[in-house]
């Protein structure tokens, strides 16, 4: 699985950078401006995009832009925004980029290395990884047609910890439900939003970025 980083401060590209070799994941170049992430991008086709939200020169979104410019270039490649802060416009920006392989997670985050790289992991793979922080910011406002409405209390509650990237066995656990339990809510929630059957990774992909987008 090969990555680029792109973040000003060094000291943090680099610890992301070793974090991930320690894990057996290929860094195939760490940038330091968006302007970079372009061009390396296009340069190294990585499977994903780690990508700090504030760069230069005005630390404002450069980071996104650029990502998002990237993925036009390199179509199949994920991106995984770490920010400091929780930035709605960020969110459904990068929301906006398609329906797979993407996250947003406070830098925060990365402190629990076994989380961090199960989400970059996941991101890499197609899938999102939203921290929940970002998901309660984003829920905060909705939408007056509510695509999500004719869903129960309980799978709202399974479709958030969905897209905080939980598989069904970590939502057993948090919600203290059995695994059989949350598949059943799993196959409610599909039905619920019109998934039709097929690929159900897809279908998950699909339910979460429906349930982060009703509140754009």
């Amino acid at each position: 699985m090969r990555i680029v980083i792109a973040e000003d401060s060094v000291l943090l590209r680099e610890g992301v950078a070793r974090l991930l070799a320690d894990e057996g994941f290929e860094v195939v170049e760490a940038v330091g401006d968006g302007d970079a992430l372009v061009e390396a991008a296009e340069r190294q086709r990585p499977d994903l995009a780690i990508v700090d939200v504030r760069m230069p020169p005005t630390h404002t979104d450069e980071g996104l832009r650029a990502a998002i410019a990237a993925r036009e270039h390199v179509p199949e490649m994920a991106i995984l925004v770490l920010s400091q802060y929780v930035e709605e416009s960020y969110a459904s920006d990068l929301l906006a980029v398609g329906d797979r392989g993407i996250g947003y997670l406070l830098k925060e985050r990365v402190a629990d290395v076994g989380e961090f790289v199960e989400s970059v992991r996941r991101v890499a793979e197609g899938g999102t990884a939203f921290d929940p922080e970002v998901i309660a910011q984003l829920m905060g406002r909705r939408r007056r047609n509510d695509p999500l409405s004719e869903l129960t209390p309980r799978e709202r509650e399974v479709l958030a910890l969905m897209a905080e990237g939980l598989s069904n066995t970590a939502i057993a656990k948090r919600l203290w439900l059995t695994v059989g339990a949350v598949e059943k809510h799993i196959s409610s929630i599909f039905a619920r939003l019109g998934l039709l059957p097929g690929d159900d990774e897809n279908r998950r992909v699909r339910a979460v970025l429906t349930y982060l987008e009703a509140s754009r």
